[in-house]
């Protein structure tokens, strides 16, 4: 077995606890790594040793029963990822898999009866663990429980695939191994109760008292645990239509995927031995692919990189916000105003052309926050502080005592400098302006102003409460106090944020651009729409080109067009069939399906282009645009540009992001000579 010399050893400390009503203590092993729960606990080659030791330690003291537990806010979060990167061999990456197997099954197979008390998150090799106890609790505070393994390219591989169907039955399992991960989804605390994942729920309060008082029952006999029986005669069409779905979805793009469908049809017949063998040989084919490890880097940059952004002046520098005020009253700008409310909770004030706008922007906040109380995400009392908070006013004097000011009109560059110039005069000199621009110049924007040092660029992605990215974009002028501040409030936000430098369109919106661009350059050489359509799908993006079209809405779209267009006009193409969808105004999809009326309006050449050759076209577009963008200095690295397309743009974790992906297919060094990373994918960072 390969040793990690990074690893952070989990260790499995046992102690003897008396529990009353019991003749005999209780063995009770708790994972700790001697970090708080800011550094989760993990099973490494050394976390698993000391599992084992522990294990045989509780048995040789005979106790009443084992039981085991993590330390605060943490049960642990699976398989030292740290250590990946260095399994260069399937013999490695079997023996990963075994030792695992064979630590997790002693506690499945123990003659003395073994507990999980899942006190806090749990999530792959440490669910997986829990699974293999005979009983579990898990408290109300465990903030995640998930096998998320198909969403970093791999299944679960110590049990996971075959006791849970077992247990808990094929759709549900189907859900928490599949569906789950591909949505970044997670059971709540309730929910792995009801399902069956869980035998007890007991509140976080007293949660180790009232599991070993639950435990003793157990093993008394005073509690009886009833599992209903797994019904088996719909298995295998139920995960016909998960692989059809998924098939829809995916386009084959995702090997985890179809590997944990065939571990899940395997468990309805096969031995426990066999089924595990068979996760053995599935971890070792998927361990060692470019999915898995590109999936790994984008994990890192996730959890790592979006955590800590490069380039960003020291927070020492950042003001204080105590009031913010918000230009604009309409649908972006009201979730803006909501999602301030609820993370900053300080005034937060709208202005608009006119009352009856103020009035539609404060009543669809209003509105959330009773739909988040009825939902039971927010309590009366929070409810009611927020309520009081909100308010609205064309008297734009109420601007003044503003710390943060940020404006979402339409995207129109003498628009919003004839709002800057307004507002100016009305804010105090150190409030931080801010523009949700989606393409414009912050420094044109900036250039008339008295204090143009103060503006900066915040621009959110729709849904705004959903998408995680927020790209900060610093204008010639803008100062480190400004920049320093909108890091701050980003972070409060709770968005991942990313440093960009003003270039048009910043990131994510010309990247996407430019795949579109290169899309309707096929179109109008004579490619009809269901080609373009599916030319993509072997990457298995979230969105297929044209209901990507849709949801932006071909008007946005053809308008941040002809921003790079203007700007790149060698690259960015002013397409006339893009320019008469938008006139026409007709939807591009109609149920699922593109519009036979757009295709007629269509006006087209007569060299259309295989989708191979779209697809080609495509990536080679992006991959000249990200080199020009790195040469620029938009961000600072490639890592930069793959954390936007995940986070803003959706793109997948098996691609991670996009770089990694342009390199492995040759097309990075085919178009610009050189691989955007050293290696194709950075190593996971410890």
């Amino acid at each position: 077995m390969i040793e990690n010399p990074n690893e952070v050893v989990t260790k499995a400390i046992v102690r003897l606890v008396a529990v009353p009503g019991l003749d005999k203590p209780a063995a009770l092993i708790t994972l700790d790594n001697g970090f708080d729960y800011k550094k989760p606990n993990s099973f490494g080659p050394g976390g698993l040793k000391s599992l084992d030791e522990a294990i045989t330690t509780a048995t040789a003291a005979e106790p009443a029963f084992i039981a085991i537990t993590g330390k605060p806010y943490i049960f642990c979060v699976g398989a030292d990822i740290t250590g990946m990167p260095l399994i260069n061999s399937r013999e490695q990456a079997v023996a990963l898999g075994e030792l695992g197997h064979r630590v997790f099954a002693r506690l499945r197979s123990s003659t003395i009866p073994t507990f999980a008390f899942v006190n806090g998150a749990a999530m792959g090799g440490g669910l997986e663990v829990a699974l293999h106890c005979h009983y579990r609790t898990v408290s109300t505070g465990a903030a995640a429980l998930a096998l998320p393994e198909v969403a970093i390219g791999l299944i679960p591989g110590w049990g996971g695939s075959q006791i849970l169907p077992n247990l808990i039955g094929i759709v549900n399992a189907a859900t928490v191994i599949l569906q789950n991960p591909l949505t970044q989804k997670q059971l709540r605390p309730k929910q792995a109760k009801e399902m069956g994942v869980a035998d007890a729920l007991f509140e976080a309060a007293d949660f180790l008292e009232d599991s070993l008082a639950w435990a003793a029952g157990v093993v008394k006999g005073d509690v009886t645990v009833e599992r209903p029986e797994v019904e088996r005669k719909d298995w295998d069409g139920v995960l016909e239509f998960v692989k059809a779905m998924l098939d829809e979805k995916l386009h084959g793009a995702v090997p985890a995927a179809n590997k944990a469908v065939e571990l899940l049809a395997l468990a309805k017949t096969a031995s426990f031995e066999d089924g595990t063998a068979a996760e053995t040989e599935a971890l070792a084919d998927l361990i060692l692919g470019d999915e898995s490890r590109a999936s790994l880097y984008s994990f890192d940059l996730v959890q790592r990189r979006a955590k800590r952004p490069v380039g960003v002046p020291d927070k020492s520098l950042a003001r204080k916000v105590t009031k913010v005020g918000i230009i604009g009253a309409g649908l972006m700008a009201s979730q803006l105003a909501l999602l301030f409310l609820r993370r900053l909770q300080v005034p937060v004030v709208l202005t608009d052309l006119d009352q009856e706008r103020v009035d539609k922007g404060v009543g669809y906040v209003h509105a959330e926050i009773d739909k988040l109380v009825a939902k039971r995400r927010m309590d009366e009392g929070t409810a009611a502080k927020l309520r009081q908070l909100v308010s609205g006013s064309v008297d734009k004097s109420v601007f003044a005592d503003a710390d943060f000011v940020i404006e979402a009109v339409f995207e129109n560059l003498d628009l919003k400098k004839q709002i800057w110039a307004e507002f100016e005069k009305i804010v105090k000199p150190e409030a931080i302006l801010a523009t949700n621009t989606s393409s414009l110049s912050i420094t044109e924007m900036a250039a008339d102003l008295e204090h143009p040092e103060r503006l900066v660029g915040f621009h959110f992605f729709n849904p705004v409460a959903v998408l995680p990215l927020l790209e900060i974009i610093r204008g010639e002028k803008t100062d480190d106090a400004t920049l320093a501040t909108a890091f701050e409030v980003g972070k409060t936000l709770k968005k991942s944020s990313v440093l960009v430098k003003d270039a048009p369109a910043f990131v994510v919106n010309r990247l996407l651009t430019r795949v579109t661009s290169e899309i309707f350059q096929a179109v109008d050489a004579g490619t009809p729409l269901d080609v373009v359509n599916v030319a993509m799908d072997p990457l298995g993006l979230p969105m297929r080109p044209i209901a990507l079209l849709q949801l932006v809405g071909p008007a946005v779209a053809y308008h941040v067009g002809e921003t790079l267009h203007a700007a790149f006009p060698d690259r960015y193409v002013d397409s006339p069939n893009l320019k008469r969808i938008v006139d026409s105004k007709l939807p591009v999809m109609v149920d699922k399906e593109i519009n036979p009326e757009v295709v007629a309006l269509l006006q087209v050449g007569d060299a259309p282009l295989t989708a191979d050759e779209v697809r080609q076209k495509a990536l080679d577009g992006l991959a000249e645009e990200i080199r020009i963008m790195l040469d620029e200095g938009v961000v600072a690295e490639a890592q930069d540009i793959d954390l936007c397309m995940i986070l803003g743009a959706g793109y997948p974790f098996h691609l991670g992001g996009v770089t990694p992906y342009l390199d492995r297919s040759g097309t990075a060094e085919k178009v610009t000579g050189k691989r955007f990373l050293a290696d194709g994918v950075a190593n996971v960072r410890s």
